[in-house]
This record gives C-alpha cells, sequence and structure tokens, in this order.
C-alpha cells in the first residue's frame, strides 16, 4: 500500500459503513441492528489498513478498532449499562484519529491530486460520523437531548438517525425533522454547522490556491 491509492480504501469503507447503517435500521428490525457493530468493526478495520501511509501510524491506530472487535465480541454477553458507552467512546476516538491523520496528510503534503480530492471527502464523512456519535452520547447521557428520536436507549437504534441528522447539520440543509432542545445540544448542532462550513470554504480555497501555485512551475518546465 502506497500514499498514491491509500484513500480508495477508506473512502469504500465510509460509504460501506453509511449504508450497512442505514439498510440495517429500514430492512431489519431492532435485534438485528446490533449487528452492525461488526459490520463497523470490519469497515474501521479496512479504513486502517487504506488510510496508513506510515508503518508506525498503522500500529499506532489499530489499537483502537482491535479493542472494538475485543468488546463487540463479548458484547452479546454484557449487560452493564455503560457498555455502550464505551464501545462509543472508542469509535470516536478511532474517528478523531483517522481524521487528524487524513487531514495532514490532505490539507498539508504535496500536491492536489485524485487521492488527494477523496481525502477531502473521506475526511467530510468522518466530521459527520464525529458528530453522529457526541450527538448519540450525549443522548444516551441526556435524554431529552433531541426531539422526534425513537423513546429505544439502545445506541444501535439511536446512531443511524443521529448519522442522518449529523450530515443535514454539517451541510446546513435543515430539515427540522429532528431538533435539538437543550442547550448543550443546541450548542453542538451550530458548531458542527459552522465548521462544517468553514471546512467547505478552506478546502476550496487550498484546493484554488495549491492550483494557482502551480501553474507558474508548469509553464516554466514549459519553457
Amino acid at each position: 500500500m502506497d500514499e498514491r491509492d491509500n484513500f480508495v480504501y477508506l473512502t469504500f469503507a465510509l460509504i460501506l459503513l453509511l449504508l450497512g447503517t442505514a439498510a440495517a435500521q429500514q430492512f431489519f428490525d431492532h435485534s438485528v441492528q446490533r449487528l452492525v457493530q461488526s459490520a463497523t468493526v470490519i469497515t474501521l478495520l479496512v479504513a486502517v489498513w487504506g488510510v496508513k501511509s506510515k508503518q508506525h501510524f498503522l500500529r499506532k491506530t489499530f489499537a483502537f478498532p482491535l479493542a472494538i472487535l475485543t468488546v463487540a465480541v463479548f458484547s452479546n454477553w454484557l449487560d452493564d449499562s455503560g457498555f455502550d458507552r464505551f464501545y462509543l467512546f472508542l469509535l470516536l476516538s478511532f474517528f478523531i484519529s483517522t481524521a487528524i491523520k487524513t487531514a495532514k496528510q490532505v490539507l498539508f503534503t504535496g500536491n492536489i491530486d485524485g487521492n488527494k480530492i477523496l481525502g477531502a471527502i473521506c475526511l467530510y464523512l468522518l466530521m459527520g460520523l464525529i458528530w453522529a456519535i457526541i450527538y448519540t452520547l450525549l443522548q444516551l447521557s441526556v435524554p431529552e437531548s433531541f426531539q422526534a428520536l425513537s423513546s429505544q436507549n439502545n445506541w444501535f437504534i439511536l446512531f443511524p438517525d443521529f448519522v442522518y441528522f449529523s450530515f443535514v447539520t454539517i451541510t446546513t440543509l435543515g430539515f427540522g425533522d429532528i431538533a435539538p432542545t437543550l442547550p448543550v445540544a443546541r450548542f453542538l448542532v451550530y458548531l458542527e454547522a459552522v465548521v462544517g462550513q468553514f471546512y467547505l470554504a478552506i478546502l476550496v480555497a487550498s484546493l484554488v490556491g495549491s492550483r494557482m501555485s502551480a501553474q507558474p512551475y508548469n509553464l516554466q518546465n514549459k519553457n
């Protein structure tokens, strides 16, 4: 695996995760949706192999999906009320570490190419997933944080709705079918909207700036 095609695998993994989450919610009952845990683990394993550009980074971040895999294997036998939060914190840690590495590789290294564009898309998807996990943790801790949600208190039931809500928020669509009701939830929602808009503005400016700076260099080579 080299740096030219690493984001292809991460893009595929994230799309698989989003599609699997939506399909599990639409076509299966709540008990079967727990299988999303396993799909998430597989997706994260693929993501780790795909995003890495240096071997030491692989060894460092592989601890997160390995820990998630261990938890998922024993999840059916664990009735601890704090298990869901522990699992979500592992997911959140992995997504944040992957997003940081992706941002460094996309925004601060080399020329803009197809791989960097895929990386920028991956970073946007990771941002949406990070906020979805944060919303899920908040709802589990304070059930009145959002309205128009399922009365169930399981993370794998809440998470698909928050994935949808997160991407509606980060793109500032704001359909209004799910809405925050408490001040902290409202803060997180408008913070995500602001970060999402700034990301797009910075990304476009970065792409244009890199393209403009590369033109004189290309002209000199031609001459």
